[in-house]
Order: structure tokens, then C-alpha cells, then sequence
């Protein structure tokens, strides 16, 4: 046998041997992954991740507005701004139904993923439309130095999404 044929050859059956247990593997996980899977969705309701999330949310707004200050007067306004900014909850009919999609024809499927696609962003720029007609209310009704404490804390909230001026965090 050709030295390269016999080095082909055993290069194929240690890849056969990889995938086999590699599948194997991959099969034992797909068993016990259910019970993970529960574990992990119990401790998450347990936990709270989006109350979490939630949770810090509510201290980030209760120490800006402690910040500000903000008085009997501006609350409406402080309300209808924390309500804005909290995140929608996911809209669970806007998924689509996997055996319903399994059912269309390639392109039928494309047409509604485009269609699902354009109603999270219609919703999404709504969402946005509100919080920044609610920020622009809140601005509106504080005092020009509760303005000034808003506007630095804005500022340095949008620098924890990203540094768009080319530094990259580098300061």
C-alpha cells in the first residue's frame, strides 16, 4: 500500500472513531440535557434573572432620582419616564409556531420571517418613540440644575453602551 493511501486510511478511521464518540457523547447529553434544562428554568424562577435585572434597573432609577431630586410636583412625569424605560415583556404570540413554519414552502417562510421581522422592529421603534417622548417630558418639567445632574448622568450612561468616538473603552 501507498504511503499516502495508508495514511489516508488511518486518518479516516480516527475521524470515524472521533464522530462515533463524539455522537455518542452528543447522544448522552440530549438525554440529561431535559433535566438541566428544568434545573436551570427553576432556578431561574427561582432567581429571577429579569428580576434581576429588573431589580437593578429600579436602583439605577431610584439613585438618579434621589440625584435630582425630584419633587411632589414632578412625579407624573418621573413615573410615566421609569415606566417607559422598563423593557417590554417578550411577546410570546409574535413567535412563530415551528410546526406551523415547518409546513410552508422555503420561500412561504421567508415571507413570514420578513413579516414577523417587520412587526419587532415596528414595535421596537414604538418602544423607543415612547421613552424618548417620556425623557423629553421628564427634561421638560425639571429645574434647570436637576437638567444639568440629568444631562451628565445621561451622558455617562451612554458611555457604558459603547464608545463611539473610535477609542474603544481606551481612555
Amino acid at each position: 500500500m501507498k504511503p499516502f493511501l495508508k495514511s489516508l486510511l488511518v486518518t479516516s478511521l480516527i475521524a470515524t472513531a472521533g464522530f462515533a464518540s463524539y455522537a455518542q457523547t452528543a447522544a448522552s447529553t440530549a438525554t440529561t440535557a431535559p433535566a438541566q434544562t428544568t434545573q436551570r428554568s427553576a432556578t431561574a424562577g427561582e432567581r429571577g434573572e429579569r428580576g434581576d435585572r429588573m431589580g437593578m434597573m429600579a436602583k439605577r432609577a431610584d439613585a438618579l432620582k434621589a440625584k435630582l431630586k425630584i419633587t411632589a410636583a414632578q412625579e407624573g412625569a418621573w413615573t410615566t419616564f421609569t415606566t417607559a424605560m422598563q423593557p417590554p415583556a417578550r411577546m410570546e404570540s409574535q413567535r412563530s409556531d415551528r410546526a406551523e413554519m415547518e409546513k410552508l414552502t422555503t420561500p412561504e417562510r421567508i415571507d413570514k420571517m420578513r413579516e414577523l421581522r417587520k412587526q419587532r422592529m415596528t414595535d421596537m421603534q414604538a418602544a423607543m418613540d415612547k421613552r424618548d417622548d417620556a425623557t423629553k417630558t421628564l427634561y421638560a418639567a425639571l429645574a434647570p440644575e436637576q437638567q444639568k445632574v440629568f444631562d451628565a448622568e445621561h451622558a455617562r450612561m451612554g458611555k457604558h453602551h459603547g464608545d463611539h468616538d473610535g477609542k474603544h473603552g481606551m481612555r
